[in-house]
């Protein structure tokens, strides 16, 4: 028997809050049409429903007292103001605070706002279903050594077993209803309850490491880590290139690169070459450095600006990397430079900046690479002489993909539009449409390609029909590459989220929940058993999985 404040706030949810697609169009996550839905933005602006809450809060946990309360933008903040408020008004005052979708990127910087005290903790929400908003709560409280104590709900989708990630932590799961209490009142049960599969949270952070003075204005994929047989190396936005140690994350050696006035330093990703790392930098300088000591073999200073990440060619002993200018008539230009002495053997010119990472294509001999003026070229690996060019309605921004099998490249464009031609001629085979623009650089893998994009959606595409075999949703845009470990594929995402997907079917095995977004791809170690996973944020996870 329900108290009387409890038994009306259920019947303002079955009044009110629960909406059916005969009330009112509904679409899902997924963009599929869904039949019924929990809409508690509806009255939880009411001063009724606010003091009813705080009212039940008090009842249920005034045994916790001190505590503080904690929740995640939207829903949560105006239950959090409310219950904080009566507690208030009841002269049980309590500390709040809320904490960010994403990091401010301007002021204070700050993920959560209000202050933290020493109290134990309780989120808060109006609903939990999957738990993955709440899995990054959690992490983020963490990472400032603060442990959360309760999760409140006044609804629960699922049994308390699927949420074996908060138990495991000890962690209590608590509602005011479940979906049972409703389920003969509202019908549920013949309007269908989609069935979710627990996703496994498999990974074990070995060490972490993070560079100071990140820059979180810029969302975008920035320099990824590069791998010897010891060490890691990856470029931040203080300006040092680091050398960590794989086994333990401590610093081997770092470099400082020159100042760029838009506080922009190295976003391209380093590649590693008998005992040499070399990656550019926004003060428009391309590095060669000894790996051993972090000291410079050579310097190639001709650009103003490189966001572009290198690529070799071993057997040609020549290194390809996107440059970007200043002049009117000179706005970038790929080059060729000599991995062991710098020497520059050609120059492109393009009329707008190429911050595209260019491919090499040893079959073909030929360099890939896209630019600012929405274009691809294929040059002459050995004499940068122009082979073809393909023109898109977008910039170019990321790297490219070749699928041997059929002699194919494949790229994506900020024209929403996924490509896939023929490496020796730039014959268009296919294109094929996403929601947003791509920033992305594709994987191939098998007799599949996998895509990121801005809609939030990694897509597989089949190579071999040349259509879309699945499409994978994510709570936030994909900035990050895919790609391939242990014969999964794994994909990063701006909800600070790995995700770990079977390749054929698509379905999340396991997943990785971080603080700050994801918009590069991870590494694998040398010896093959960990990921070197980095955030936007200049953080290195080193992360071991259990056993699959």
């Amino acid at each position: 028997m329900l108290d009387k404040k409890t038994a009306r706030l259920k019947q303002l949810i079955e009044a009110e809050v629960f909406v059916t697609k005969e009330r009112q169009r509904i679409v899902s996550a997924q963009g599929t049409e869904s039949n019924w839905l929990f809409d508690f933005r509806r009255i939880l602006m009411r001063g009724e429903v606010l003091e009813l809450l705080g009212d039940v809060f008090w009842e249920r946990y005034n045994s916790k007292f001190p505590l503080q309360l904690g929740c995640l933008e939207v829903a949560g903040i105006p239950m959090v103001t409310g219950i904080a408020c009566r507690l208030h008004a009841l002269e049980h005052p309590v500390n709040a605070f809320f904490i960010r979708k994403s990091r401010k990127k301007h002021g204070l910087l700050n993920m959560i706002e209000g202050e933290i005290d020493d109290t134990k903790i309780i989120l808060v929400d109006d609903i939990i279903n999957s738990g993955k908003s709440f899995m990054r709560q959690v992490e983020v409280l963490e990472s400032l050594g603060k442990k959360v104590d309760t999760i409140f709900t006044i609804l629960q989708f699922r049994d308390e077993s699927f949420y074996s990630y908060f138990l495991e932590k000890g962690i209590a799961v608590e509602s005011l209803f479940t979906l049972d209490d409703f389920s003969d009142s509202l019908g549920l049960h013949n309007l269908g309850i989609r069935e979710e599969k627990r996703v496994s949270t498999p990974f074990t952070v070995e060490w972490y490491f993070k560079s100071e003075n990140p820059n979180y204005f810029y969302v975008v994929p920035k320099s990824a880590p590069a791998v010897d047989d010891t060490k890691l190396y990856f470029g931040s936005d203080s300006g040092n290139f680091w050398a960590l140690n794989q086994r333990d994350g401590s610093v081997t050696w770092k470099f400082k690169v020159g100042l760029h006035a838009k506080g922009k330093n190295i976003f391209s990703s380093p590649v590693v070459h008998k005992g040499v790392v070399y990656f550019g930098a926004y003060d428009g300088n391309f590095y060669a450095l000894d790996t051993a000591t972090g000291k410079p073999k050579w310097i190639f200073m001709e650009a103003d600006w490189i966001g572009s990440s290198p690529a070799i060619a071993p057997k040609l002993g020549l290194v390809f990397v996107g440059l970007e200018f200043g002049f009117w008539k000179k706005k970038g230009g790929i080059v060729a430079l000599r991995v062991d002495t710098g020497e520059k053997v050609w120059e492109y010119t393009t009329p707008d900046y190429v911050h595209s990472s260019p491919a090499y294509d040893t079959k073909s001999a030929l360099v890939v690479c896209g630019s600012n003026n929405n274009a691809t070229y294929a040059l002459h690996a050995k004499t940068g002489k122009v082979v073809w060019k393909f023109q898109t309605e977008g910039e170019v921004k990321a790297s490219f993909a070749f699928y041997d099998k059929k002699k194919y490249v494949v790229f994506a464009s900020h024209d929403s539009y996924i490509y896939i031609l023929k490496v020796k001629t730039g014959e268009l085979v296919k294109k094929i449409k996403t929601e947003f623009a791509i920033y992305s650089t594709p994987l191939v893998y098998g007799d599949r390609v996998y895509v990121g994009a801005l809609d939030k959606k990694l897509y597989c595409i089949d190579l071999n029909t040349l259509e879309i075999s699945w499409e994978f949703l994510t709570s936030g845009r994909i900035f990050a590459s895919p790609f391939e470990w242990r014969g999964h594929i794994y994909i990063g995402s701006n909800d600070a989220r790995l995700y770990e997907l079977d390749p054929v079917s698509g379905n999340n095995t396991a997943v990785f929940q971080a603080t700050e977004r994801i918009t590069n791809a991870a590494t694998v170690s040398s010896d093959g058993k960990r990921l070197l996973l980095p955030t936007f944020a200049n953080e290195i996870f080193c992360l071991k999985r259990d056993e699959l």
